[in-house]
This record gives C-alpha cells, sequence and structure tokens, in this order.
C-alpha cells in the first residue's frame, strides 16, 4: 500500500532554514509526480510546490526564491529545503502524491513552527 513518511520539522527562527524529508512506498516513485502541501491552522490544505518524474518544479508564490523541492528516485525520497522562513510559514506540511485514477494519498505531517 501507499505509504508517505514526513519528517524534518521543527521550531526554528525567522530566518531561518529546515529540510523536510519524505520517504514513499508502494508505487512506482520514479515515475510519479510529488508535491508538498501545508495547511495552517483554521485554513485549507494549499500547495507548495510540486516535481514532475522528470523534475520539473512548481512553486506557490509565497514561496518562489525560498523553498526548493528536489527529488531522488534511487532513494525514492522528495525534499523540501526552507530558507529565510517566516512566521507565516508555520503550518503542517503533507507530503502527497496524486494516483494516475485521481486517488490522493498524504503523509501523516510534520509540524513546522517559525517563532522568535
Amino acid at each position: 500500500q501507499v505509504q508517505l513518511v514526513e519528517s524534518g520539522g521543527g521550531l526554528v527562527q525567522p530566518g531561518g532554514s529546515l529540510r523536510l524529508s519524505c520517504a514513499a512506498s508502494g508505487f512506482i516513485f520514479s515515475i510519479s509526480a510529488m508535491a508538498w502541501y501545508r495547511q495552517q491552522p483554521g485554513k485549507q490544505r494549499e500547495l507548495v510546490a510540486g516535481i514532475t518524474r522528470s523534475s520539473n518544479t512548481n512553486y506557490a508564490d509565497f514561496v518562489k526564491g525560498r523553498f526548493t523541492i528536489s527529488r531522488d528516485n534511487a532513494k525514492r525520497m522528495v525534499y523540501l529545503q526552507m530558507n529565510s522562513l517566516k512566521p507565516e510559514d508555520t503550518a503542517v506540511y503533507y507530503c502527497n502524491f496524486k494516483s494516475a485514477i485521481g486517488t490522493d494519498y498524504w503523509g501523516q505531517g510534520t509540524q513546522v513552527t517559525v517563532s522568535p
């Protein structure tokens, strides 16, 4: 079965950096697009960044120039490097895989808190 396991969240000061990791299993990772989403308290989950099977990337405007998504097909991992973090980046971050038939799979999420 599909499993996505995120790690790397934590508490960081404004301007700091974190690297989130997502370990994927249960599907053909190398041909799959992957994404990171986030959900802030009281808000809907929103797309942060996506990466295609050929490593083309796209970013939400609010993270462009600060966050970088990448993947390692050999390790079945997807990463989110987050730099210049702001308090408004505080959220639970989720790894996402959408199957060929449109089913969304999510990890358990990892909390990122940006605070002095």
